[in-house]
């Protein structure tokens, strides 16, 4: 297996494809597997680099705490220790926090940003926030991944053409490991880069889920913020827009991405 040890962390990592430098950034509980849909249709043009976060699949999973800005090093000395000047960056869900954190903290390396079903901002501010992040800690911590995995594929990938899609989801799912899992969920859940967005200048896609965990009227007021920023809504789709909806997901990446000079 390909690795790197970048910023004290052992990191697995694929690369496929030649062309411009484009970067897939996986969401909590997943891992570089989640984009294999897109690998194979973007690595005829683009130099496609896939990799598990820290405390994800087969990368290093030490104890935490993690933070975002952890995270997005971690992207950052990966991209350089493969001699990559810039690239394009995909983020999913937490992914797309770590994009947006990358934008903001290494806007050299960003060719372009295209965030999924993402937010740049996951500060806790009320009762009701705290109740349902207590409530998911409790879940996943008394049913464990599989039990708790079943909950998450039925509100995911609810449609019966998508069961044999559910059925992968759920065993790679069961496979995470709580510690590395948990200290990444509390990376995210208070982070915050809602106050820099607006520093980005690179070509921005938001691509939205209309049933996504993170409402759209959300998603149009942070794009508002950040110059030049499109917002692309897929309807009908719900957070794991990419192995839901491949083919719109992958329409409309490569729609973005194809605009953008070589």
């Amino acid at each position: 297996m390909p690795t790197q040890t970048v910023n004290g962390v052992n990191l697995y990592y694929e690369v496929t494809g030649t062309g411009p430098s484009l970067l897939f950034l996986h969401g909590l509980g997943s891992s570089l597997r989640d984009w294999e849909l897109q690998g194979a249709e973007f690595a005829r043009d683009y130099q496609v680099i896939t990799f598990d976060l820290r405390g994800h699949g087969h990368s290093g999973k030490p104890r935490g705490p993690y933070t975002m800005e952890m995270l997005a090093t971690d992207a950052a000395e990966l991209l350089r220790s493969l001699g990559i000047a810039r690239a394009h960056v995909v983020g999913l869900s937490l992914g797309g926090g770590v994009a947006f954190q990358l934008a903001v903290a290494y806007p050299e390396l960003v060719r372009s940003l295209v965030v999924v079903n993402s937010t740049p901002d996951a500060e806790i501010r009320t009762l009701q926030q705290r109740l349902m992040v207590a409530t998911r800690f409790a879940l996943i911590r008394f049913l464990g991944f599989r039990r708790f995995g079943r909950m998450l594929a039925k509100n995911l990938l609810p449609e019966p053409e998508l069961a044999e899609v559910r059925a992968t989801f759920l065993e790679r799912y069961a496979e995470n490991d709580k510690t590395g899992y948990l200290a990444a969920m509390r990376a995210f859940l208070g982070w915050t880069v809602l106050t820099r967005i607006g520093d980005i200048t690179c070509p921005t896609l938001i691509l939205a889920a209309d049933h996504d965990y993170f409402p759209t009227a959300q998603k149009e007021a942070y794009v508002a913020l950040i110059p030049g920023a499109k917002l692309v809504v897929v309807p009908d789709s719900r957070h794991a827009l990419p192995v839901e909806r491949p083919q719109e997901f992958n329409a409309a990446l490569r729609l973005f991405l194809d605009a953008q000079p070589r």
